[in-house]
């Protein structure tokens, strides 16, 4: 792997909020190896910045490739391997976009990990959390109401979104079955959700007893539970039982967002999915059910960030787009910016969002000993977030693991 020195970069600094001075950034190994003024290094490749701005590789904390249709109960006609045709060509196109990592929320296994890091898929590193699990009726449960059999194993794209378990000794079996396949993260389903048909939206998931046993067996393995919640107390009990980071939360009060703060809680809204399964629901097929959920989460989730911002919580960064609705996934910077300023949203993506996968001073930053993921953007992106637009149009290189992805200097 050849070194890259970039000369004549502004480096991006996403918790202060500022752009540097002209600096020189050398790349060796796969990481930032120093940054400075008047770096030498002639064996390098050099990439002359003409005082464009460089940020770290976006992080997105919420993402579903393998998802690949808006109405998810679809997913038992999908067989796996046309759904990792789909995934393959969707993680290329986000690594496009600058999103040099992304969690995955349920759906992706160490399969598909395993490809992006043999470089048999372009796409972003993946922190997975192989499928998510879900109380019998709860949100990862699409049987129908007709369906009276045990869930099915078969091998659809459907069975690698969920599994059922219930009770103690269920749940404590199903999460070391997938971290024993591979799982970097557990996901939990505490409250009803918008696209599932038959739960309802504001009723909890789960016992405490259950959720607090999720949470032991995830942190004896040294790692955490994210959870799918939109209901204020289906996020208070999660938080109480020891879960880390909560996903959506739109609908989240003001004395459990203290809460969330106090614990040292982290929060992932996801907004853009909401605006394009509502521009999109006519040809989702979504009951009248479904959309009235839609409307109400959709409703309660800019308010839910000033809430959060209010209070302390640290904020994440998602999208939790689903079917053909991938392209939108920069859009979320847009949304948020109506609540949050350019620097807030960008420390979300990046800084927090490496915080949030367990990489801290590794991905989100760029400084000495970091791994070399970052984006060389034609614009200030703390004056101008629509530079993350277009599908990567504005980013005229971007780098993962110190190699060069994108080059048009």
């Amino acid at each position: 792997m050849h070194d890259i020195l970039f000369v004549n970069a502004r480096v991006i600094d996403t918790e202060a909020g500022l752009a540097s001075d002209l600096v020189d950034v050398r790349i060796s190994a796969g990481r930032i190896a120093e940054i400075g003024s008047k770096l030498d290094c002639p064996a390098a490749t050099r990439i002359d910045a003409n005082g464009r701005f460089m940020l770290a590789g976006l992080i997105d904390c919420h993402v579903h490739p393998f998802l690949a249709d808006a109405n998810i109960s679809r997913l038992a006609e999908v067989p796996p391997t046309l759904m990792s045709a789909r995934a393959s060509r969707i993680l290329e196109r986000m690594l496009q976009r600058g999103f040099t990592s992304v969690r995955d929320a349920a759906g992706a296994d160490w399969g598909i990990r395993q490809a992006v890091e043999e470089g048999l898929i372009k796409g972003p590193r993946l922190f997975i959390a192989g499928r998510a699990l879900s109380q019998t009726g709860g949100h990862g449960d699409f049987r129908s109401r007709t369906d009276d059999h045990d869930v099915c194993h078969c091998q659809h794209a459907l069975a690698f979104t969920s599994r059922i378990a219930d009770g103690i000794d269920d749940v404590r079996r199903a999460v070391r079955e997938e971290l024993r396949k591979g799982a970097d993260q557990i996901k939990i389903m505490v409250s009803g959700g918008a696209s599932s048909p038959h739960d309802p939206l504001e009723r909890n998931q789960y016992s405490p007893s259950e959720i607090s046993v999720i949470v032991e067996e995830a942190e004896r393995r040294g790692t955490y539970v994210m959870a799918h919640a939109y209901g204020a107390d289906a996020i208070r009990v999660a938080l109480e039982c020891g879960v880390r980071t909560i996903e959506h939360g739109n609908m989240i009060d003001q004395a459990t967002a203290e809460l969330a703060a106090a614990k040292g809680a982290y929060l992932v809204p996801t907004l853009t999915t909401y605006e394009v399964l509502a521009e999109t629901a006519s040809e989702s097929s979504w009951s009248e059910t479904m959309l009235a959920k839609l409307a109400l989460v959709r409703e309660a989730g800019l308010e839910s960030i000033r809430i959060c911002r209010a209070a302390g919580v640290k904020l994440g960064f998602g999208t939790d787009l689903l079917g053909d609705s991938f392209d939108e996934q920069s859009r979320e910077f847009l949304i948020r910016s109506q609540v949050e300023s350019p620097a807030q949203i960008l420390d979300s993506a990046t800084r927090v969002n490496a915080e949030i996968v367990g990489q801290v001073d590794q991905l989100g930053v760029i400084k000495s000993g970091a791994i070399a993921d970052l984006l060389l953007l034609d614009r200030n992106p703390l004056e101008y977030l629509s530079v993350l637009q277009d599908q990567g149009e504005h980013i005229a290189v971007i780098v993962k693991d110190g190699a060069i992805i994108k080059n048009r200097l």
